[in-house]
């Protein structure tokens, strides 16, 4: 049975470039990437989907493990006969990444991982929970939508980031309904079993594990990835080297794509 299908996903750039796949974060989706790839198509053959759960992919019940994620792209890379890739995964999309590589350390050249660290966390479901609460889907329409997320979203949100950035990304996630209503482009319940499931446990074991050479990249401003997290992973594994993008939070490659284009380009491809 054919895999790709059942992920929307979008290829970039020369069919016979070298290949880079791209993994967003939680309750993101395949376009989040595209500035990135922009700086790359050019020569490099990009590809970037919506992960199980998220966009217009399939959404299961459930399955929403780092390892359930890890599978889906190695069945999308054994039914394209891709056999090494660039991997760049950001967020949620990072510590899928992360279990792929230690996996199928072959299968990678190169990994970007970005902004996340590998401990668990016991309140980040409940902050989903709470942001997730406050907005009230369905809309009737998108301009109910719109006016929700520039007016009382932002009074309301508690939120970790920026709340005007985070507001901007909720609303790209809404998509009209078959009855014209407009609501999440996710499934809820997968984005608190990602949450759930992906910081069950700390994945130290995973970091140390790691046989691929790896730029770590933290925005400077990131709540998500602290300093003292940074480097012990750095110290953690001699393959790891890491980098700090001023002018950055966590969605470092949205903050400032330019200096996140010049890190990854520099480090994939040096010698």
């Amino acid at each position: 049975m054919s895999v790709l299908p059942q992920f929307h996903h979008q290829f970039y750039g020369p069919e016979n470039g070298p290949r880079w796949v791209f993994l967003h974060g939680l309750m993101g989706f395949l376009n989040n990437w595209r500035k990135i790839i922009a700086g790359l198509e050019e020569t490099e053959r990009c590809l970037t989907y919506d992960q199980r759960g998220h966009g217009r992919s399939i959404k299961p019940a459930h399955g929403y493990a780092p390892d359930d994620y890890a599978d889906d792209l190695k069945s999308i890379l054994d039914e394209l006969g891709w056999d090494q890739i660039t991997l760049v995964g950001h967020s949620m999309g990072g510590r899928n990444a992360l279990n792929f590589c230690v996996r199928y350390p072959e299968r990678v050249s190169r990994f970007v991982l970005e902004d996340i660290g590998p401990e668990a966390s016991d309140d980040n479901l409940a902050y989903y929970e709470k942001l997730l609460g406050l907005v009230p889907t369905p809309f009737p329409d998108r301009a109910a939508a719109r006016a929700f997320f520039s007016g009382e979203f932002l009074e309301r949100a508690k939120s970790r980031d920026n709340p005007k950035m985070l507001a901007e990304y909720f609303y790209a996630n809404m998509e009209e309904k078959p009855d014209k209503t407009v609501s999440w482009r996710f499934s809820k319940d997968a984005i608190f079993e990602s949450v759930r499931e992906g910081q069950a446990r700390a994945r130290w074991d995973e970091v140390e594990a790691l046989q691929v050479p790896t730029l770590l990249i933290r925005g400077e401003r990131s709540k998500e990835l602290s300093v003292p997290m940074f480097e012990k992973m750095l110290k953690t594994n001699p393959l790891i080297q890491g980098v700090t993008i001023p002018n950055a939070g966590h969605w470092v490659h949205a903050d400032q794509p330019q200096a996140f284009i010049n890190e990854i380009r520099d480090f994939a491809f040096k010698p």
